[in-house]
This record gives C-alpha cells, sequence and structure tokens, in this order.
C-alpha cells in the first residue's frame, strides 16, 4: 500500500515523501524580493521534513501582482535572492518549486490592471484593461523569462497558476474571456501557449505543474467536464502534473459552492487523474493525516499538499511521522531526535 512517506519521483524530480506545502501569499516582499521573513519561512519548512515546498504566487511582471507586497520574478536581480533560500531548503533535504502567475484582474494595486476582457473582479476592483493580441504575445514572454530566471535560481519544478481567478484562468473560463480573436474562440489557447514557452526553456527532465480550478463556484462558472478538457489541452502542450483545486473566480453560489470540508476538492483530482491519466495533486482541508494518507493509498492522488496545517505547524511532517508512529530516522535532524 501507498503511503504518505513513500518516496515519489516524477521525470528527473526526486522527492523524499508525498507531502507539499502549498503555495501560500505571504504579503511580505519589497519589490518583488524574497526577504529574511521568507528565508526562514520557507526553510523551517524543509527543516521540517516537507517533501517538495512550492513558494508562493510568484508574479512574471510587476503589475501582476496581488499586492504590492507580493513576490515577483521580473527581473534578473530577483534571481540572487531566490537561490539563497532554494540552496538552503536543499541543504535540509526539500526539494523545491515557484509557482509563477499574474493576477490579472485580481491585481489590487496596480494603476491599471489587465485581462482577457474589460470585466471587473467586483466593484471593488479597477475595470481592467483589455490585452491586445499583441500584448497577449508580449504576457506570453514574460512567462517564458519567468521561467528561465527560475531554473537559473535552482527550482527544482515549475507550477503555473491556472486557478483561482488569475490571468490563465481569465484567458480558460467563458465568464471572463469575451475576446473575439483567437485566444477567445480557443479557451484553452492563451494557457498552452504559456505552457510551451515555459517548457521550452526548462530542462528536459524538469517536470511541469500547473494548478487549475477544475470547478467555478461563481454563478455561471464552468463545470469539471470543461477543465478536464483544458486539462488535456494543457497536457499536450507539455504540462506533467495537475494540482487540483477549485473556485476563486468570484462570489460563490449557493448552488454551486458545496461548502468547504476536509477532502472536498479531492473528488476532482480523482476524475482528472481517471481522464486523462496523468498525476494530481489533491488539495483542499488535507491537513488530517489520516485522511492525507487514505487519499494517497487509494490512489486517488499522487501528491498531498498542505496548506492552512503547515503555516500552524513547520514541523507537520514530522509529527505527522510521530502520530503515525512511522519510522523515519533520516528526516528527523538530529538536533531534535531527542523530541522523538
Amino acid at each position: 500500500m501507498i503511503s504518505l512517506f513513500d518516496p515519489y519521483a516524477i521525470k528527473g524530480l526526486e522527492l523524499r515523501n508525498r507531502l507539499v506545502m502549498a503555495p501560500m501569499c505571504q504579503y511580505s516582499a519589497v519589490d518583488g524580493i524574497p526577504d529574511e521573513w521568507h528565508f526562514t519561512h520557507y526553510t523551517s519548512r524543509a527543516v521540517g521534513g516537507t517533501g517538495l515546498i512550492l513558494f508562493e504566487m510568484t508574479n512574471v511582471e510587476s503589475r501582476g501582482r496581488i499586492t504590492d507586497h507580493c513576490l515577483g520574478i521580473w527581473s534578473d536581480g530577483h534571481v540572487p535572492h531566490y537561490k539563497r533560500i532554494v540552496d538552503a531548503c536543499h541543504r535540509h533535504g526539500a526539494k523545491v518549486g515557484i509557482q509563477l502567475a499574474h493576477a490579472g484582474r485580481k491585481a489590487r494595486d496596480t494603476e491599471l490592471p489587465v485581462s482577457s476582457s474589460p470585466i471587473a473582479y467586483s466593484d471593488d476592483f479597477k475595470t481592467p484593461h483589455e490585452l491586445s493580441t499583441e500584448e497577449v504575445e508580449e504576457m506570453i514572454d514574460a512567462f517564458r523569462w519567468g521561467a528561465k530566471r527560475s531554473v537559473e535560481a535552482g527550482f527544482d519544478t515549475i507550477e503555473l497558476h491556472a486557478a483561482h481567478g488569475y490571468l490563465i484562468h481569465q484567458f480558460q473560463s467563458h465568464r471572463t474571456n469575451k475576446r473575439s480573436d483567437e485566444y477567445g474562440q480557443d479557451l484553452s489557447l492563451f494557457g498552452c501557449k504559456v505552457i510551451e514557452a515555459v517548457k521550452s526553456v526548462m530542462p528536459e527532465e524538469m517536470p511541469l505543474i500547473l494548478r487549475i480550478s477544475a470547478v467555478e463556484f461563481a454563478e455561471g462558472g464552468y463545470d469539471l467536464d470543461h477543465a478536464v478538457w483544458l486539462s488535456k489541452q494543457y497536457i499536450k502542450a507539455g504540462v506533467d502534473m495537475i494540482d487540483v483545486s477549485a473556485g476563486g473566480e468570484g462570489k460563490p453560489s449557493e448552488d454551486r459552492f458545496p461548502g468547504a470540508y476536509p477532502g472536498y476538492m479531492v473528488p476532482y483530482a480523482k476524475t482528472i487523474h481517471e481522464e486523462t491519466g496523468i498525476p494530481v495533486m489533491a488539495v483542499g482541508l488535507l491537513d488530517d493525516v489520516n485522511l492525507a494518507e487514505h487519499v494517497v493509498a487509494s490512489e486517488e492522488a499522487d501528491l498531498i499538499a498542505i496548506g492552512r496545517g503547515l503555516l500552524r505547524d513547520p514541523y507537520w511532517v514530522l509529527n505527522a511521522l510521530q502520530e503515525k508512529k512511522e519510522k523515519s530516522e533520516s528526516l528527523i535532524p538530529e538536533q531534535y531526535e531527542r523530541a522523538y
């Protein structure tokens, strides 16, 4: 039976266990640069035994940030700041990925946000500028440069954020994409072009992960069948794993949102895995170790992403090992052995 604590490999990425720190914004950067807060935040989870640490949403251009305090990688000057943290996490046995993204119409602090179409996220947000076809091509290039810098910084994998109502999601949804050009006629095209651009600068052995919203909870949103279709297009373009989330694109409808309970997104991950055959990562209040173990053991997902649980406890993995009475002396730092 597969265990949470078994190693996992995909392409050239070899993880010491199947536990992932989900990307969670810290809103603590200046000029997009990770600082001492980020160093402590990420390296402590590496010491704590996490297999794969995914950096929070990191934006490929300055106007793509949710806030002015979000991370970015739009210049070469950002690279050494990330490399310092990545190298430290590696010394403690963790692998590290970066989530590349652009907030699009959900960018709060930029003077003029951009999107697939000029539709505001809500009355509290600015109406975005509709990217011209030429500007869309420039945006794709921004993702390429972000990926190139991520490779230079030493990241082990890259995740593209195509969920939660951010820019790629805005192009892939009929609610937010009202374009008349080719990027409106094919709702997967922008995402596919971004994937192809990013893959062109990634080493062959480095896997590309994509996070998707499997369903939209807002009124009139798309359903799981659309996400399955999108996933198939994205796989053809070069994605190696799907990180399956949901929602985030607008105010949830009572008819469409089932409520947040432990494991509520797992069926979406299972369906995408079964329909596409691609490895998947499950998310959604999975910080009970027994539930997480069940999802992996039943092969509903290959990896488990923990969010809030790892915010509360940097040593979630070590403590889960103790709770399950698993033996893993190699995972426990020598300095902490007496505690276990």
